[in-house]
């Protein structure tokens, strides 16, 4: 089946939010049926992204970290904070909207969010002391 314009599309704001690295592990998979899954979650999750409209890659962001740790799906949260700086969001940012998913969907999603957040800030911090190391 020829890659549509629109699952192109979905594509390379996925590889551009997420990073290549993420993406290419993502897709290393050989099980047919894997590949499949991989191509709907990125024309449904990433084609919302890729269609353009009112909002920025970086309001993007902030929903999706809003709504994954309203959810309590940590998993996903903490990939897209760890990736959200591509989208252009500060840590500043997401320090404010742990505040607001604590408000409006109660503390247990926010500290299990701010838990998250710490971990993906000292992974980053660690990632850049041993590449400044080298």
């Amino acid at each position: 089946m020829e890659e549509s314009e629109k699952l192109s599309a979905a594509r390379a704001v996925r590889r551009a939010v997420l990073g290549d690295a993420y993406v290419d592990a993502s897709a290393a998979d050989p099980d047919p049926v894997t590949a499949d899954f991989q191509d709907y979650v990125t024309a449904v999750a990433w084609g919302a992204w890729a269609r353009g409209g009112a909002l920025t890659n970086r309001d993007r962001s902030l929903l999706v970290l809003a709504m994954t740790a309203a959810l309590g799906r940590m998993e996903e949260f903490r990939l897209h904070a760890g990736s959200a700086h591509r989208a252009g969001v500060t840590d500043a940012e997401i320090d404010e909207l742990l505040f607001q998913v604590t408000g409006y969907c109660g503390a247990p999603a926010g500290v299990a969010a701010r838990r998250s957040v710490k971990q993906v800030r000292a992974e980053r911090e660690r990632a850049a002391r041993d590449g400044a190391g080298r």
